[in-house]
């Protein structure tokens, strides 16, 4: 082999070349090291591009572990991973160390592909490269974000045995996240335990990790404990950790907790950050303080979308809807594009509190500037027009919006609401049929819907697939199936529901409705002994179903045994327990006592003077009854068709003919119209005092067809006034109009018989078993 001296090199290469050569190195020497001392933020992809080819060509590409890690990085940062794969991949080093798996590892982390970051990770492994301190959170926390929690366990059995958790907190916070993030709280604060050292991020992570699953409550607690454990900064709550903690006292509307953090953030400084400030003004709007959430949105620096949403939102929902009209135009202002979340908002403000004319106002506006008609939009439009009740718009709109489940729901509660019980049905089968998943509140509407039309079969068959679906525990659920099954008499099904689900008190009190509904009045006060011997809390609707069934059964001494548990157990006497208490009180012959409950009200509606009126009416005493309408209409309360049902019911009973017909001509002062029942009283007391001929000229004025109950009235007062040849006249014209009622037939016969005209009584018995009308069985109560 030919070998040549430095001297004799030298003398090959002219002197020009050498210089050439030397200043080419000092350019890519300079241009190497501006490269490795650039600051990231200032590196553009296209110089970045350039320095990697100079690397490439000065022969530093393939040993260079720190120029390869750096490289790695930048592609990272611009988004451009598959370019540190290339960079990582060319090494030619047999041994790649941890740093490098590390920079790889974290460019994909970086830039959201937590599948090939975790792949680098077992490819490391199978290098026999060992993670350390840096690998492992970067590696878990890609678990967490994938939800695959048994890559975590995996990663948390080989730590545990190099002993990185208890030491690193940021390892172990690391799988605190993780556990958090894959909804297994237990396991996550159980190595939050395990931590010696807890840092700020251990416990930030334990905190969000409660509220983000629902556990609000726990998560206050730990946020109160890092307090009282945190004496030096590392352990002090940062902006994140006081993030979680207003959004829980958000979600738990949990006002003053909520402000004291709000003063906590004023004493540490910590309120300039803008994600702290957002999070006050949330947590303000959640908890529906609209006057706190004002002041927050007025400190909020930059006011982006989200805080524009927060402030509009609470205002529509607390029907400040001009207020919410005004921001949303001053956000206009600003250049803010409305989102589907924040005109959604406002069309369920209006939709909530009936703005008939404000939301079709703002409908228009929405069509006229071209505001984006999302799916959530047009949701919440349909919502509005459901709540107003005017279905043809929702159907209109439900007919072009794409199949999707909510607009469903939507539309089928809107239809039980508005008591097209019959549309509710048809659109579930409807559902049915396009696979259509029905959510919660559609199923408790469409429950209801079968109770109230008494389609106890489909009511079944629904119930079957409830119990199918395992729904049948949920509470909303249980109460309406126990409330369709009592309206249908079907009280042990009832019964059974109650007892295999969780109670709350509108479990308590549609049981005890369903038994006063159907006579089973002394059940109803016994489940209600047995709730206050359970210690729960009975509401205002439990009392006065519970008084209600002591009215029924004439009970003085259990109505008065709850009145007693009213005054002891603190409630206010509010109008309705007021009112209940006037009627059972009434009902069970103490209308003394009535009476003077009835006068300590400093409040009274229509139903607490018709209560009174009523009760004077059963005890007989007219006279104390028109007087009690007397002093209604001076105080200027406006009576209703059960109002004068009630006076000339009395005055029937008690002979005060003038008096009924004067109280029958005073409907027409309150723009009232009589029914049929309002007729038959007045009829009845006509016909009790002889006035048969003022009576039938009633009858034959009336604007609608007479019923059984007007006949009634006039057949009987022609039997007990023996007006036998008007009675028959009008027995005729009874069974013409209602040829099913065997009442009529019973009357002439006995007519008949009390002439001693035999045969033609026989007759009339003969007619009614030729029509087949058969007489109904008599029953004694005793």
């Amino acid at each position: 082999m030919l070998k040549l001296k430095p001297a004799q090199l030298l003398k090959l290469f002219p002197s020009s070349s050498l210089q050439h050569f030397s200043s080419t190195s000092n350019y890519l020497n300079c241009h190497l090291d501006s490269f490795l001392s650039t600051n990231t933020s200032s590196a553009t992809l296209r110089s970045l591009l350039q320095s990697h080819a100079l690397i490439i060509t000065s022969g530093n590409s393939n040993n260079n572990l720190f120029i390869a890690s750096k490289l790695i990085a930048l592609y990272a940062l611009f988004n451009k991973p598959h370019f540190s794969n290339k960079v990582f991949d060319s090494l030619s080093i047999p041994k790649k160390d941890t740093f490098l798996w590390n920079s790889i590892i974290k460019s994909h982390f970086s830039n959201g592909n937590y599948s090939e970051s975790f792949e680098y990770y077992l490819k490391m492994r199978l290098c026999n490269t060992p993670p350390n301190d840096f690998t492992i959170p970067l590696v878990v926390s890609a678990c967490a974000e994938l939800g695959w929690e048994v890559g975590g366990r995996y990663i948390h059995g080989l730590v545990s045995k190099s002993g990185l958790l208890v030491e690193n907190s940021a390892v172990g916070s690391s799988f605190v996240f993780m556990y958090a993030k894959c909804g297994s709280m237990e396991d996550a604060h159980l190595v939050f335990d395990e931590i010696i050292v807890k840092d700020v991020v251990a416990w930030t992570a334990l905190v969000i990790g409660y509220v983000q699953n629902h556990q609000s409550e726990r998560g206050l607690e730990c946020l109160c404990d890092m307090h009282r454990v945190g004496e030096d900064g590392e352990k002090r709550p940062n902006f994140r950790t006081l993030e979680g903690g207003l959004q829980a006292c958000g979600n738990l509307c949990a006002l003053d907790e909520g402000k004291c953090l709000h003063g906590f953030v004023v004493k540490t400084g910590l309120g300039f950050y803008p994600l702290v400030q957002s999070s006050i003004l949330s947590m303000y709007s959640k908890c529906g303080s609209v006057g706190d959430s004002y002041v927050s949105f007025s400190e909020v620096v930059d006011k982006d979308i989200i805080s524009w949403t927060s402030i509009i939102g609470v205002t529509a929902r607390f029907g400040f809807m001009k207020e919410c009209l005004d921001m949303f135009w001053e956000m206009q202002a600003d250049g803010l594009c409305a989102d589907g979340i924040l005109i959604s908002s406002i069309l369920l403000g209006f939709g909530n509190f009936m703005s008939l004319r404000d939301g079709k106002a703002f409908h228009g506006l929405i069509i006229r500037r071209n505001f984006l008609l999302d799916q959530l939009v047009r949701n919440a439009l349909l919502s509005m027009y459901c709540k107003f009740g005017i279905l043809c718009m929702a159907e209109k709109l439900f007919s072009i919006i794409p199949n999707y489940s909510e607009s469903w729901n939507i539309m089928l509660h809107g239809y039980c609401k508005m008591g097209q019980e019959e549309k509710t049905i048809e659109l579930f089968r409807e559902m049915q049929k396009h696979g259509v998943e029905i959510d919660l509140n559609s199923l408790v509407s469409l429950i209801f819907s079968c109770s109230q039309l008494g389609a106890t079969r489909i009511g079944r068959s629904l119930h079957c697939q409830i119990v199918k679906s395992y729904m049948a525990d949920n509470i909303l659920i249980a109460n309406a199936l126990i409330d369709m099954y009592g309206k249908s008499g079907n009280l042990t099904t009832a019964w059974r529901i109650f007892n295999q689900t969780e109670r709350d008190a509108i479990t308590w009190n549609t049981m005890m409705s369903a038994y006063t509904r159907c006579g089973h009045f002394s059940e109803a006060i016994a489940l209600f002994d047995q709730m206050i011997l359970g210690n729960l809390m009975p509401d205002l609707t439990t009392l006065i179903i519970v008084l209600s069934a002591c009215s029924h059964l004439a009970s003085w001494e259990k109505g008065e045994r709850i009145h007693c548990y009213v005054k002891e157990g603190g409630y206010e006497l509010c109008q309705s327990i007021a009112t209940a208490l006037v009627d059972m009180y009434a009902k069970c012959g103490q209308i003394e006592k009535s009476r003077e409950l009835f006068n300590s009200m400093k409040k009274k509606d229509v139903v607490s003077w018709n209560v009174m009126i009523l009760g004077y009416g059963v005890h007989g005493d007219a006279k104390s009854a028109i007087q009690i309408f007397q002093q209604m209409e001076e105080s200027n309360v406006k009576p209703n068709d059960l109002t004068f049902l009630s006076l000339l019911n009395s005055c029937a009973h008690a002979g005060l003919v003038e008096e009924g017909k004067f109280l029958f001509s005073r409907m027409e002062h309150y723009s009232l119209k009589p029914n049929l029942k309002h007729y038959a009283c007045t009829v009845d007391l006509l016909g009790r005092s002889g006035n048969l001929q003022e009576a039938e000229a009633l009858v034959m004025s009336m604007p609608m067809a007479p019923d059984g109950g007007v006949w009634g009235a006039l057949l009987s007062a022609c039997v007990v006034h023996n007006e036998i040849e008007m009675g028959l006249r009008i027995a005729k014209r009874a069974i013409d109009s209602d040829p099913e009622n065997d009442g009529y037939y019973i009357l002439i016969s006995n007519m008949y018989s009390s002439m001693g005209w035999w045969e033609e009584a026989e007759k009339a018995r003969e007619i009614m078993k030729g029509r087949g009308v058969g007489k109904k069985a008599g029953w004694s109560a005793v």
